[in-house]
């Protein structure tokens, strides 16, 4: 099946794209950037194809390996014809940074994308299936994500079952990845976290070893990069976020502020992180050895500024709102749920607590009553309707921030219905052969 998906989508592919594109052609999707580093020039790329290539209905394995092919052959090209000309008043130290015009150089990215697939459409390699992640052998994720009352959307999320796929790592360990940013100040940190996290941590030397240390690590070198851009476009925002990474058996969590990831096994939560506010004791305790002071404006705030404690980007704030992100670490068993993560926005109107209680009223009761159309009870449906009612139940709470909310189910949702169902028809027969029996 996933063989025939691609060769259904690479021959409409090639229908519209029956060759590279012409110099003067307009791109099919448009750069990130006016201006890239060579060091972002990676992430770009990749969020380039895969939003090319999904927007088209690539099945999501395909897209990976298509955009890692044509990645690696654009990084291994003589970029120096791409390079920006200097401005005449930057100073010394951005004139030592190489910058490319992004449109013309994505529009070689582009090209070999399409070569790639114009050679996979004749001669189509063996694809290797994209590998489950989790102990249960199962992973599927659904997300959901509003503006509400907000004037800008400006939370990001990524979901990368196809990690290994996506960056060529091939040492037969199971990778996922998922990460919800929540940005304040604008978006643009975010947009950086989701589209330059990832690829930071695939090039640290310890991920196979020690995810933990890889994720610190790769936090701080995202957050360094994002410097340089925030620097040279006079960008003043930051964000925060949670990123998980399933390796194997093993979940890994990492976080930056007050957005949170939850583990929940047999209907019961599981604490994986304490979110990063400002009036946590050890947080405050750091910001005043600094120097720096919390103070309550409506919230409690960093300096009487930003209402979060540690981030990627407030360099205004540096070091008081920190760039380090924490760690931990749980081994999968196999019966595992599903894992939530999601934005303050979401967890600032409903506690952890409370979320495995509310996804099962959402399996259980699936249909809405304003759709005429024959309800779809697949998992893939039933899961992302669970997304959509948990965004729905926080904007009833009173939420009025941007709300992100990924699920990414161990078992399959039904799966988890038919459990609970049979769970509670086995309570009941317990309950009534114990009313049944004589009392002594």
């Amino acid at each position: 099946m996933e063989e025939e998906e691609a060769r259904c989508f690479l021959r409409r592919f090639v229908e519209e794209f029956p060759a590279p594109l012409e110099d003067s052609a307009v791109l099919p999707v448009n750069p990130l950037s006016r201006r890239v580093s060579e060091e972002e020039l990676h992430g770009e790329s990749l969020e380039l194809g895969l939003r090319l290539l999904t927007a088209r209905g690539s099945p999501a394995g395909l897209s990976a390996l298509l955009c890692q092919t044509a990645v690696s052959q654009l990084l291994q090209d003589d970029l120096s014809p791409f390079h920006c000309p200097q401005d005449a008043d930057a100073n010394q130290e951005e004139e030592q940074q190489v910058l490319l015009q992004s449109e013309r150089v994505q529009h070689l990215f582009i090209n070999k994308l399409i070569n790639v697939a114009l050679k996979w459409h004749q001669n189509l390699p063996e694809l290797s299936s994209s590998p489950s992640s989790s102990a249960s052998g199962y992973l599927h994720c659904s997300t959901h994500a509003i503006k509400n009352t907000r004037r800008k959307m400006e939370d990001k999320h990524l979901a990368l079952p196809e990690f290994n796929q996506l960056f060529g790592i091939q040492d037969g360990v199971k990778r996922a990845y998922y990460a919800v940013f929540d940005g304040h100040g604008g978006v643009d940190a975010a947009i950086f976290a989701a589209t330059h996290l990832h690829v930071s941590l695939s090039r640290e030397q310890k991920l196979q070893s020690d995810a933990a240390a890889a994720f610190k690590s790769a936090f701080t070198h995202t957050d360094d990069m994002f410097r340089g851009k925030a620097k040279r476009e006079r960008l003043r925002s930051g964000s925060t976020g949670v990123a998980v990474l399933i390796q194997g058996q093993e979940l890994t969590v990492a976080w930056l502020g007050d957005s949170q990831a939850i583990l929940v096994r047999k209907r019961e939560t599981v604490t994986l992180m304490e979110p990063h506010k400002p009036d946590r004791e050890d947080e405050k305790q750091r910001i005043e050895d600094l120097g720096g002071c919390v103070t309550f404006m409506g919230c409690w705030r960093v300096n009487g500024t930003y209402a979060v404690s540690r981030a990627i980007g407030d360099f205004d704030q540096k070091p008081y709102v920190s760039g380090d992100a924490d760690c931990s670490t749980t081994q999968l068993l196999g019966d595992e749920d599903y894992l939530l993560l999601a934005c303050d926005g979401f967890f600032d109107a409903v506690s952890p607590s409370e979320v495995p209680g509310l996804v099962l009223d959402a399996l259980q009761q699936p249909d809405d009553p304003e759709e005429d159309a024959p309800l779809d009870q697949s998992d893939d449906a039933v899961g992302l309707r669970v997304a959509q009612r948990l965004v729905g139940h926080a904007k009833a709470a009173g939420s009025s921030d941007n709300i992100t909310v990924m699920l990414v189910f161990l078992h399959p949702p039904l799966q988890l219905l038919n459990q609970d169902s049979t769970k509670g028809a086995a309570q009941a027969m317990q309950n009534s052969a114990s009313q049944d029996t004589p009392r002594q």
